[in-house]
């Protein structure tokens, strides 16, 4: 055993490449960073959606209109459905946890009933909102609305 000889453990090390340790190492001089610019610097962390300069895309893309934050989402169930769930569980009465149980809506939506389909019994519907065409249609066959604040 010579000491030019000594080697380490297979696998006991990793082949990390060693830079700014000098010009005899191959990676010293700029230390694998190129020239100038900001990329060589110290330092230097890339923010999002940085393309080098050029006019980035979330600032080229034209925008449009007006999003208001104060708007109500409403979860629209139609008519149909809600004569379908009525046939299906055999009730007069829906209200907003009877949709949620059914898979209908969740926890969290605001109910609205939409006039879409035909209404075939007599129903007390409770929601958050209806349309006037739903509105019509249950009053037409005898039932009730109610609406929940």
């Amino acid at each position: 055993m010579k000491l030019h000889t000594l080697k380490p453990a297979e696998g006991s090390t990793k082949n990390k490449k060693r830079i700014a340790r000098g010009q005899g190492s191959g990676k010293g001089g700029t230390s694998t960073r190129g020239h100038k610019g900001a990329k060589s610097r110290s330092g230097y962390s890339r923010k999002i959606g940085f393309e080098g300069g050029q006019m980035p895309l979330q600032r080229r893309v034209p925008k449009f209109g007006f999003k208001n934050i104060n708007r109500v989402e409403y979860k629209g169930i139609n008519l149909d459905s809600v004569q379908a769930l009525a046939d299906k569980l055999k009730i007069d009465a829906i209200d907003v946890d009877t949709l949620i149980n059914n898979g209908l809506a969740n926890k969290k939506d605001l109910v609205k009933i939409l006039g879409r389909g035909e209404l075939k019994s007599k129903l007390k519907i409770s929601a958050h909102g209806f349309s006037k065409t739903a509105i019509a249609a249950v009053e037409a066959k005898g039932g009730e609305i109610e609406v929940i604040k």
